[in-house]
């Protein structure tokens, strides 16, 4: 198992402690920069930087989910407060500090967006001192291969099951036995998916689904929208595999009925209630007839599940 040590504002890092979020934005100030040390659900670890009043220490973490590039609107509307920042207009002014060019105040900049989940935070008697290889010119963080360094990550790895949480995520998943003595004494840990907030599942189901509809192929941002198959208030999880991005208008003939997936095929169904109830919908009768699939999320564990398509054709979809 890798783990990540980042450098962390320590603003931003005692902000977030202070409110005791447990999904969080770990934002970069420019987007574009791929993010290829932490696979989901794998620690991500808090290092403030040596200049801070803290010093430089490890002071929480939490496990990696995805990286996605947002405009800063996008990532405020998605996480709010859980960027670390009291206000759009803060973080707007945070962005700006670390950026070269500069922004005028009607720009929305693209960031990087780190997006976390189960973090937890150290008190300051719990705070760790960086890696022992830690050198001080790193700006941004380092990877570790933790069974190269048992002996380091494995109380911290400990400390953050225990630390309290929220309980969005789940740093269970993380097998770290018990000392055994002689001989390997880390293991083989078992990572799970971490289990997503409101914020990661609507950034997620954006970059599953490319930035377009699944329905249309539209690609214009601010009418696109995460979707749950089976509603949170009906039983439904924020997973992947229970979104869908669509248009707006179709979300909403989507969560009414009008529309539904085919199960099986994951062709569009269309209620003969559209037509009848409003004598439009021709878009979407076109479609269904042509047999064409919606466009699904290139991994297959991403793709919307039989299950909760099941139950929508059962329970939402009016079918005559």
């Amino acid at each position: 198992m890798h783990a990540y040590v980042g450098v962390t504002d320590g603003d931003w890092f005692r902000f977030l402690a202070a409110r005791g979020y447990d999904e969080v934005n770990f934002w970069q100030p420019s987007g574009g920069r791929a993010f290829h040390a932490l696979e989901p659900g794998e620690p991500f670890l808090f290092k403030t930087h040596y200049r801070d009043p803290a010093g430089s220490c490890i002071v929480g973490g939490g496990l990696f989910f995805a990286q996605v590039e947002l405009s800063l609107s996008e990532a405020w509307k998605f996480f709010g407060e859980a960027n670390g920042a009291p206000s759009y207009e803060e973080m707007f002014v945070r962005i700006q500090k670390y950026r070269r060019a500069p922004l005028s105040p009607s720009d929305d900049p693209k960031i990087g967006c780190l997006i976390l989940e189960g973090v937890r935070y150290f008190s300051p008697g719990e705070y760790v001192s960086p890696p022992p290889d830690w050198a001080p010119n790193i700006v941004q963080g380092k990877g570790y291969e933790c069974n190269l360094m048992q002996d380091y990550f494995h109380p911290i790895l400990s400390r953050l099951r225990a630390a309290p949480t929220g309980g969005i995520a789940d740093f269970q998943s993380i097998s770290v036995p018990s000392w055994q003595g002689a001989g390997p004494i880390y293991g083989q840990p078992h990572l799970v998916r971490p289990r997503l907030g409101q914020g990661g599942f609507q950034a997620g189901v954006l970059k599953a689904y490319r930035f377009h509809c699944a329905v249309t192929g539209d690609k214009i941002r601010p009418v696109l929208q995460a979707a749950h198959i089976r509603p949170v208030s009906h039983g439904g999880e924020h997973r992947l595999d229970n979104g869908l991005l669509l248009r707006s208008d179709v979300h909403t003939l989507f969560d009414r009925g009008y529309l539904g997936i085919d199960p099986s095929s994951y062709r569009l169904l269309v209620s003969p209630r559209l037509r009848r109830e409003f004598g439009n919908g021709k878009e979407f009768y076109v479609r269904a007839e042509s047999r064409i699939p919606i466009d699904v999320p290139a991994s297959v564990a991403d793709r919307p599940s039989r299950e909760f398509l099941n139950w929508h054709a059962d329970e939402v979809f009016l079918a005559s």
